[in-house]
């Protein structure tokens, strides 16, 4: 397998950073080199994070990930992945939470933050697209903390790791209730995936 290359971006508190560490740690655990960066605005008030995460046979020589070519694009909110769709190469795959955030500016200015128009230009963009609705997340796993696995569930496949790959480093990671909670988002993305690209869950 040639450098695969994953880029995620959301807000700070989605869980961006572990998202792409449990990327990274699956990776390493099959036996690939992997590195990750993370560039951080603001993170604890609500920030954009991005997190780059490559891995491969080989030697990656660096972490960062040249616009055009991410194989993957996990945007944990509509804004962040317009903000970092130049990233994703052609024929690219991306999933996207549907629900937006606004961000710390607009909402202490009050304006408003629709994630429709975001979506229909990430559409326009992406023919392997899959949106994923985080309140649906939230419900069935009973935290809105789990978009992260979710996302993660939906990319599994693009990723080029098995289900299983996956579910071996969340419980490595996680015990009890929280490895369960993790585990039913997981399966909502995996699910949504299953569905086949373009389709919206929820």
């Amino acid at each position: 397998m040639s450098t695969m290359s994953c880029l995620l971006c959301g807000v700070g508190g989605q869980g961006t950073v572990l998202a792409s560490r449990l990327i990274a740690q699956t990776a390493m655990r099959l036996g690939y080199f992997a590195r990750t960066a993370e560039t951080i605005g603001m993170a604890q008030r609500g920030g954009s994070v991005v997190s780059h995460v490559r891995w491969s046979r080989g030697e990656v020589h660096s972490p960062l990930i040249p616009p055009g070519e991410a194989d993957v694009l996990i945007g944990f909110e509509p804004g962040e992945a317009v903000r970092c769709i130049d990233y994703l190469k052609p024929n690219g795959f991306a999933v996207v939470g549907g629900s937006p955030i606004p961000s710390v500016l607009a909402a202490l200015s009050g304006e408003s933050y629709e994630a429709e128009p975001f979506l229909a230009y990430i559409r326009g963009r992406v023919d392997r697209l899959i949106i994923i609705d985080g309140a649906r997340v939230a419900e069935a796993s009973g935290s809105a903390k789990s978009l992260n696995i979710a996302l993660i569930g939906a990319a599994c496949g693009a990723l080029k790791f098995n289900a299983d790959d996956i579910i071996v480093t969340l419980k490595e990671r996680m015990t009890g209730n929280i490895l369960d909670m993790n585990r039913r988002a997981f399966e909502i993305g995996a699910s949504a995936a299953a569905r086949g690209y373009g389709y919206k869950e929820g």
